[in-house]
């Protein structure tokens, strides 16, 4: 039976919708990824004429280099340290019952609705009073706050789908309790601990708010070391950095979800 044309014409109207905000929200990258081929020193749109210059210089810059280097000690750090810290916590909150439960989670996704710049402040103070002040120590503190709601909430959603009758029939077979968890229970559990990984891996790396309070000229990470440089140039250079930001963002998460199932990893879809 066909539908009404209104039926039709609303269905219409919601994609379009749909793609417009899309290309309200993509738009703003697209202008800051043509301008990034710029040949001139002054960022401009359009160019006048084409150019791999500031590519070069972003790749090779010094500043930006150490940055990089620096953020991956971090991003590696804070995203297993948060890792493991958080697939402990998303364990205790679906297996047990307890008093205080519910404050305890909120406490954990309190990072998501608190501003990054308060943290970072917060964290700075707390480091002056027990001397580690924009140490590396600080810096993967700070980071591990800041991406741990995103492992809870995979690894969590992974706990709520993984179905327990598995690891009874295996302990009920005579099992170890360390034979069941890495026979049955984290083989089970890699989509959301690979996902919950990723996303904190990549916005460890990403991270600048927090980061301007706790890091120096020697822990800078990637995003410090670009606030620095555009004080004092207005070259296409973050421009050519930014693409290259989105280039490999976007690529892993296509990755990921191509090989995990984000979808079904964030609850977004039901798992089969």
């Amino acid at each position: 039976m066909a539908r009404p044309i209104s039926h039709r014409m609303l269905g219409f109207a919601g994609k379009a919708l749909v793609v417009a905000v899309l290309g309200f929200i993509i738009l703003p990258a697209v202008v800051v990824a043509i301008a990034s081929f710029n040949d001139k020193a002054i960022l401009s749109f359009p160019p006048q004429e084409l150019s791999l210059r500031w590519f070069y210089n972003a790749v090779n810059y010094r500043d930006f280099r150490t940055g990089f280097h620096n953020g991956l000690i971090v991003m590696l750090a804070s995203s297993f340290i948060a890792l493991i810290v958080g697939s402990a916590f998303a364990f205790v909150i679906d297996r047990y019952t307890f008093r205080g439960k519910q404050t305890l989670e909120g406490l954990l996704l309190a990072p998501l609705v608190v501003p990054h710049f308060t943290v970072g402040l917060g964290i700075l103070i707390f480091a002056a009073q027990i001397g580690l002040t924009r140490t590396f120590t600080i810096v993967v503190a700070c980071h591990v706050i800041l991406v741990l709601p995103f492992v809870l909430r995979s690894v969590y959603i992974s706990f709520r789908n993984l179905d327990q009758r598995l690891e009874l029939a295996a302990a009920s077979l005579g099992a170890q309790p360390w034979r069941v968890l890495f026979t049955v229970t984290l083989p089970l559990l890699t989509p959301g601990l690979v996902s919950g990984w990723l996303f904190a891996a990549i916005l460890s790396f990403n991270e600048f708010t927090a980061s301007l309070f706790v890091t120096a000229q020697r822990t800078q990470t990637l995003p410090v070391a670009m606030y620095n440089y555009v004080r004092e140039y207005a070259d296409p250079t973050m421009a050519a950095l930014s693409v290259i930001f989105i280039v490999v963002t976007a690529t892993l998460l296509a990755l990921a979800n191509a090989f995990l199932g984000l979808g079904k990893v964030l609850n977004v879809e039901q798992a089969r």
